[in-house]
This record gives C-alpha cells, sequence and structure tokens, in this order.
C-alpha cells in the first residue's frame, strides 16, 4: 500500500470502521442491479424491471437525508439499527412478492420501503472528517481511499448480484445484498469508539443542508451524472443479453468500476494544488465526453474498453466533491449534506434506470446508450451554470487579520450558514 494510504490507517480503529463500511455499501451496487435482473429474469419486462429499480432510488433519496439528518443530532447507532431493520424486512417482502407472482403493486410498494437505508458512505465519511477535521492533506487521502471502497464494490457487487441470479436463482443477487447490508451496518455501528459525537442542539442551523447554494449545484448535477450510471446498469445488462451472454454484463460493468478504481487510487497519491470547483467542472465534462464512445460499439469486448476508459473519470471526480461538500456545509450538518450528495445520484439512478428500461424495450439496447449522453450532457451544463457558487469565497485582506485568526473551511461555511439561517 503507497505510504498515504499507509499512514492513513495509523489511527486506531480506522481498519475497522472502513472494512464494515466495504461491506455495508455492497448494496448500493447489488440492490439494483440484482431487482432489475430478478424481474427480467422472472417476467421478462425490463420497463418494470426498471421501474421497480427507479421506485428503490427515488425512495432513498427522500428518506436518506432525513435519516442523515437524524444520525447529526441523535448518533449513528441510535438512527442506522432500526432504519436498517426496516429496509431488509422490505427485502423480504420484495422477494417473496416477485417469487410469487403477486400484483406490480406490491413490488412498488416494498421497493419503496427498501429505500429507508442509511448513506454507509456518508457516515464511514463522517468519521474520517472527524479524524482529520483540520488536516486538508489526510482527508483527500481519506476520501480518495473511500472512493477506491466504492468502486471494490461495483467491481464485485454487480458480478456477485447478476451471476447468482442467472445461474442460481432469480432472487440470490437481492438477498446476498441484503445480507451484506445487515453485517455491514451492525459491524459499523458497533465501533462507538470513532462515531462522530453528535453536535449540540444550539449548532444545528433551521432547515436543512440543502440551503447551502454549493451544495444545491451539486446535488443537481449529481441528478443528472446519477442518469449516466443508472442508465448504463440497465443498458449493459440488455446489450449482453441480446449478444447471448446476459451474465457477462456483470464483468463488463465490473471493468466500468475498476477504471475508476484505478483512476481514485492514483488521485490519493497526488498532492493537488489550486482550488477543487476547477478540478470538478473539468471532471464533470470528462464524464460527458466519455459516454459519445459507447454508440460506436457493437461487441461486449470493446464495450468494456469504452466503459474502462469512462470510468477514469469517475471516482476523481467523487473525491473532489467531497471536499466541496465540506468546504460549503457546516460540520453539524456534515452527514446530511454528504447524503445529499448520494441523494442526487439516487434521483439521477431512477430517472436514467427508467428511461433507458422503456428506450431498450421500444429500440434495443443499441438505441439505450443514447440515454446517458443526455444525462452527461446536462450535467456538463449545469456544472457551468453553477461554477461561480462553487467558487471561494472572498476573504477579508491579509493585513486584516493574522494566521491564528482564520479559520478552517468548515468554520467558515458554517458561520456563514448561521448568518443566512438568522436572516
Amino acid at each position: 500500500m503507497p505510504s498515504p494510504y499507509r499512514a492513513l490507517f495509523g489511527r486506531p480503529g480506522t481498519r475497522s470502521f472502513s472494512a464494515a463500511g466495504l461491506l455495508g455499501r455492497m448494496p448500493l451496487s447489488m440492490m439494483g442491479i440484482g431487482i432489475v435482473t430478478m424481474v427480467s429474469q422472472l417476467t421478462g419486462r425490463y420497463g418494470l424491471a426498471g421501474a421497480l429499480s427507479a421506485t428503490l432510488a427515488l425512495s432513498a433519496a427522500v428518506l436518506g437525508p432525513q435519516i442523515s439528518r437524524l444520525v447529526d443530532r441523535h448518533g449513528q447507532r441510535r438512527v442506522m439499527r432500526p432504519a436498517t431493520l426496516i429496509s431488509l424486512a422490505a427485502v423480504a417482502g420484495l422477494l417473496l412478492s416477485a417469487q410469487q407472482r403477486w400484483p406490480d403493486w406490491l413490488l412498488f410498494v416494498f421497493a419503496a420501503c427498501v429505500g429507508c437505508v442509511p448513506s454507509v458512505g456518508s457516515m464511514v465519511r463522517a468519521r474520517w472528517a472527524e479524524l482529520y477535521q483540520g488536516s486538508p492533506r489526510e482527508l483527500h487521502t481519506a476520501y480518495s481511499w473511500e472512493s477506491i471502497v466504492d468502486e471494490m464494490c461495483f467491481i464485485v457487487g454487480p458480478i456477485l448480484s447478476i451471476g447468482l441470479s442467472t445461474a442460481w436463482f432469480p432472487e440470490a443477487g437481492p438477498l446476498l445484498a441484503g445480507g451484506f447490508l445487515a453485517a455491514g451496518v451492525f459491524w459499523l455501528t458497533a465501533q462507538r469508539a470513532t462515531e462522530p459525537v453528535p453536535h449540540p442542539r444550539e449548532h444545528h442551523t433551521k432547515g436543512s443542508a440543502l440551503r447551502s447554494r454549493g451544495l444545491q449545484v451539486l446535488v443537481v448535477t449529481f441528478v443528472a451524472t446519477g442518469a449516466i450510471f443508472g442508465a448504463i446498469d440497465v443498458v449493459t445488462v440488455a446489450f449482453a443479453e441480446e449478444e447471448g451472454h446476459k451474465a457477462a454484463a456483470s464483468l463488463v460493468l465490473a471493468v466500468y468500476a475498476l477504471g475508476s478504481c484505478v483512476a481514485g487510487a492514483v488521485f490519493g497519491l497526488l498532492h493537488l494544488k489550486g482550488h477543487p470547483s476547477r478540478r470538478w467542472v473539468v471532471g464533470v465534462c470528462a464524464m460527458a465526453v466519455s459516454m459519445v464512445p459507447l454508440q460506436f460499439v457493437h461487441a461486449l469486448p470493446l464495450l468494456a474498453v469504452a466503459l474502462f476508459v469512462a470510468g477514469l473519470s469517475i471516482a476523481p471526480t467523487m473525491v473532489t466533491t467531497m471536499a466541496l461538500v465540506e468546504e460549503h456545509v457546516p460540520r453539524a450538518q456534515l452527514t446530511e449534506g454528504m447524503t445529499w450528495t448520494s441523494t442526487g445520484l439516487a434521483v439521477g439512478v431512477a430517472l436514467g434506470s427508467s428511461a433507458a428500461g422503456w428506450v431498450v424495450d421500444a429500440a434495443g439496447a443499441a438505441r439505450g446508450y443514447l440515454v446517458p449522453v443526455a444525462a452527461g450532457v446536462l450535467a456538463a451544463l449545469v456544472a457551468f451554470a453553477g461554477y461561480r457558487r462553487l467558487r471561494p469565497q472572498p476573504t477579508l485582506p491579509r493585513a486584516a487579520r493574522t494566521v491564528a485568526d482564520l479559520p478552517e473551511p468548515g468554520a467558515v461555511a458554517a458561520e456563514r450558514q448561521g448568518e443566512q439561517s438568522v436572516a
């Protein structure tokens, strides 16, 4: 392991909570694609499969920030465990409904309840932020590492979910995802030493963290970015099926995640200068451009190569996003702020997977790759339009204060947010 990453895990408990976060995040890559595979296996209806996956994503988008807001106020253990139990019960109901061919509306009810799941990635990143508060270099490495963990989930998860559902029985993928969720959340919340202490009531500003104008730009852009991810998942499964190798879709999607994983590992070793807002806009534009080659591939090996290249822009953009969230959101609302970016992605995944499912049903898999292109263009346009909100805020002249008077970036954001709430 390169030295910056080795030094990162010098603090007690860091290896354990990161490992627990890996398990708890596996459903992020397994549940949606598992539902698509399960329903398409049982019914042959990609439109229904995509709509159910979209329902799950939308539900998580609505409930996730509310759960994270409660976590900021009451702590991870007290909130995450009950929420996870509700989600697991809904997973059981969804699998039973699909297996017994119960009415479609019941599938949608259970899919919506599955969305009552905590954002494990945000919880883990909040622990890193607590440990390395005021150490931007270490936080950059920590966020890069967590981006690598995210991509490890997306490398292994689809292989397990699609592979088990096609080779064993259709419900196997979502079932295993539920098992990972239970193990990860209960292991993470058992580690009390590294759990961030809830902030006192007086530190919580009225209203949501989404009142931050910078966070609004990040979230709206991530809606479009999530549409890219959701569409690629659904279309790639359909494309592989048309090619006669449906199970190979998991390998192709794993290559997509592998590209992001490689880029994230390298990005974490860099000591970059300049404000992260510029790097973020470049990353969003790179993701948009990388969707264009998908229109010209007609075989699975070429698709895998194109997706590997497309994946190279993902992790650096995600890491930069976390740095911007920490800058624009008060520390007392940090978990909620990070979850809002996940919410944006979830909404986008819902829209992208649903749109892609209907396009595939109507015009075939090859046409389905037009959906991520359109989503990428929209993400780039929003990023350019909102760039001003993300640029560094003007500060007092250097002579007006000493170095000792300079607050941390998170404190500046907290002070500004508090002034807005009072106003």
